[in-house]
């Protein structure tokens, strides 16, 4: 299993298929930014986004997409907030803000957002 340092050091990849995102590692989700909406509810419903956590990842199912590829725009990002499942989730310094972007067909890059770049609250 690897952390959420891991995969940024390591540069590694999460998957994309439909509306469902892979994340490789364990994640407690705290707010998600999708085209104009702020997503901060992930119960299963109807709407927004609905998160699962395994032992090896997290699954991400955005709910009022269909395919996610076809229906960003080419340069916008999905943008969240999150903290490694394991750590102080009240702890401000264990959030951290990333930005995922489909890059290929089910390829889905992962960097943290930096310090200089504006975020959202």
């Amino acid at each position: 299993m690897k952390t959420l340092n891991d995969v940024l050091n390591e540069k590694l990849d999460g998957l994309v298929y439909g509306n469902r995102v892979l994340l490789p590692f364990k994640a407690e989700i705290l707010k998600i930014v999708i085209g104009s909406e702020i997503i901060t509810d992930f119960s299963k419903q109807l709407h927004g986004a609905y998160v699962r956590v395994t032992e090896l990842y997290t699954e991400i199912y955005f709910l009022d997409y269909e395919v996610l590829k076809d229906e960003l725009p080419k340069y916008d990002a999905i943008k969240m907030v999150v903290v490694q499942q394991g750590e102080d989730i009240f702890n401000f310094d264990n959030h951290i803000p990333l930005e995922l972007r489909i890059d290929g067909k089910h390829k889905l890059s992962i960097e943290k957002i930096g310090d200089d770049l504006i975020f959202f609250e």
